[in-house]
């Protein structure tokens, strides 16, 4: 795999987390209170990094399973269609979390959901890059 492809990969779901707080630092720059700025930054999170993330691996685990099996370091099974829809339901969470009638106890208890599903996977993946040296660009990236 060529270092490009490599960084790609491995990279690139970070471009979620980079929109969520380039979009919250924006929308925030004048907020009238610490108040009003921890609700937009819990919305821009809500659909830049948990609702468009997760909608993205949706799509790409259904159309893609092979490459995202690959890009995991693991051979492809049944389970890259549970995590499609695992990620579905993170991602209308997220928009949920994100609309103006979410109450900010509904936006916690979706976030805390959804941290738990994702502190799950950091796990897996630490795990899997210890107990198994899979340093596929899909699990921990570091050697190609």
């Amino acid at each position: 795999m060529d270092a490009t492809s490599y960084l790609a990969q491995s990279a690139f779901p970070t471009i979620w987390l980079l929109a969520a707080a380039t979009g919250a630092l924006i929308r925030t720059r004048h907020s009238p209170s610490r108040r009003a700025t921890l609700e937009t930054w819990q919305r821009w999170w809500a659909i830049g990094a948990l609702g468009c993330g997760s909608l993205w691996m949706t799509i790409s685990f259904t159309t893609a399973p092979d490459m995202m099996a690959t890009a995991i370091g693991f051979t492809r099974t049944p389970f890259e269609f549970e995590i499609a829809f695992a990620n579905l339901g993170l991602a209308v969470m997220g928009f949920r979390a994100a609309s103006p009638s979410a109450s900010p106890r509904e936006r916690i208890t979706i976030g805390l959901g959804a941290g738990m599903f994702l502190w799950g996977a950091v796990i897996g993946h630490v795990y899997q890059w210890f107990a198994h040296d899979d340093h596929a660009p899909g699990n921990t990236g570091g050697e190609s």
